[in-house]
């Protein structure tokens, strides 16, 4: 509830400190996401850090990091996602089908495999390290290496 003590009136309007707080965090983003919907990356940012805390207490791996590195993927790419468990891409970036792998934390190596039959321009790897910090790669389908066969498998090496 808007109240004296949690807002104050300013030009015909009701400003509480939730919005302030809000206008410094989105100021505080945009050079770390120019292309982002800001209110996605709090999402983000919570799922990673969830993903993080209950490592940490448990030393399990929780179930997220392929929808971490989709979310990656929307706010530094502007990737729009297709609906969960459709054939063919993950989503696209303006007209090109895009194909998201992500390498978690406990990997025991850095590579992913592409299967090269599926629908897709390009791919996002997403690295996600030990430490939870998180990076990745756009790659045009044109620009990875030729494969026999329908999968490919790519080391990070190639790109980190």
């Amino acid at each position: 509830m808007i109240e004296s003590n949690n807002a104050f009136w300013d030009d015909g309007e009701w400003i509480t400190w939730d919005d302030i707080n809000e206008q410094i965090q989105y100021k505080e983003w945009r050079p770390r996401y120019p292309n982002a919907d800001l209110s996605l990356v709090s999402v983000f940012e919570n799922l990673l850090e969830t993903a993080q805390s209950y490592h940490g207490l448990t030393g399990q791996h929780l179930q997220v990091y392929g929808d971490i590195g989709e979310l990656y993927g929307v706010i530094t790419h502007g990737l729009k996602l297709n609906r969960n468990y459709a054939q063919g891409s993950d989503g696209r970036i303006g007209d090109d089908f895009v194909e998201v792998k992500t390498i978690t934390p406990f990997k025991s190596n850095d590579v992913v495999t592409l299967n090269m039959a599926r629908n897709f321009n390009k791919a996002l790897i997403v690295k996600i390290n030990e430490s939870f910090e998180i990076r990745g790669e756009l790659i045009d389908r044109r620009s990875l290496p030729k494969s026999t066969g329908d999968r490919l498998r790519l080391d990070w090496a190639l790109f980190g």
